[in-house]
């Protein structure tokens, strides 16, 4: 079957689906508002993708994370980057690969990185089924303003340097009965409830969650489920830095050269790829889990 961008989601990139809202958002049309035919099976598919990763994209699904895991409620929670507020800021700048980059690039790059798996190809089934969900769940929104609740809210330096011994005791408390105390997540069967947050099954070095920052402000907004807000700042930036400074899959840009990588990807205080934590070297290619993209690919 051939996929298309469904009516809605093109009439919300022209700016057509909804008379201009102002600057606040009015937030995602309920599930049950998925239309019928083509338009609404295409929008399910991409509800599927970003909600059973592997099983719905397997060829292209490298460890056992989902979409869902970091763009909660299916892409629908404001703080944990919503897709019904990013849709219509793409294209878009990116210093990651300083270029412009298309919704398209942007979900393959989740697939490279945070999915650690094979990009699926531009144009064809699984990008498109993924832009008609984020751009049902735009409709109505404004193009090229972020709205409320876009990313992840920002968070405040912490008051002491994170710690690896505060980090551990911090997860140990609060994130062990949903991650499992190795923090390799919690399985029913071969079903994964929650995900691994290191180790060969998680995100690899590329991954924004492996940027120290970026997992404190997201811990912080959303960890634990159902008592978000709960952990202080300190806590947040804690736990981020004990979890990124666990050994997780290469950095699928890295071409052989541990240090040459770390300067050119890594080169903030908030990496920890390329560091010394308690005795092994971060990213060390003779014990670091291999990433899934092909030989070749343009970043």
């Amino acid at each position: 079957m051939r996929w298309r961008i469904p009516l809605l989601a093109l009439a919300a990139v022209a700016g057509m689906a909804a008379a201009d809202p102002g600057p606040e958002s009015i937030g995602p049309p309920p599930e049950d508002a998925i239309p019928a035919g083509p338009d609404g099976e295409a929008i399910r598919r991409g509800l599927e993708i970003i909600t059973n990763t592997r099983a719905a994209a397997p060829q292209y699904a490298g460890n056992h994370l989902k979409c869902a895991n970091c763009h909660l409620d299916a892409g629908r929670t404001p703080g944990a980057a919503p897709l019904w507020a990013a849709f219509g800021n793409f294209p878009v700048w990116r210093d990651k690969n300083r270029q412009m980059n298309s919704f398209e690039k942007r979900v393959q790059d989740c697939f490279i990185y945070s999915i650690n798996g094979t990009p699926p190809p531009f144009g064809g089934e699984v990008l498109l089924a993924v832009s008609a969900y984020a751009g049902w769940l735009a409709q109505g929104q404004r193009i090229g303003v972020s709205p409320p609740g876009r990313g992840f809210p920002a968070i405040a330096t912490p008051p002491l340097p994170p710690d690896d011994a505060r980090g551990k005791a911090a997860f140990t408390e609060k994130c062990t009965a949903c991650h499992g105390p190795d923090g390799q997540g919690l399985k029913d069967g071969d079903t994964v409830v929650n995900p691994p947050l290191w180790g060969p099954n998680s995100y690899n070095w590329g991954a924004g969650m492996a940027q120290v920052d970026k997992a404190a402000a997201f811990i912080r907004a959303n960890m634990p489920l159902g008592e978000s807000g709960s952990l202080s700042v300190q806590q947040a930036w804690d736990i981020a830095w004990y979890i990124d400074g666990q050994v997780r899959p290469q950095d699928p840009r890295f071409a052989g050269n541990l240090a040459a990588t770390r300067a050119e990807h890594h080169n903030r205080p908030w990496s920890r790829y390329g560091t010394q934590v308690a005795g092994r070297t971060l990213g060390d290619p003779a014990a670091t889990p291999p990433h899934h993209v092909p030989p070749g690919h343009v970043f």
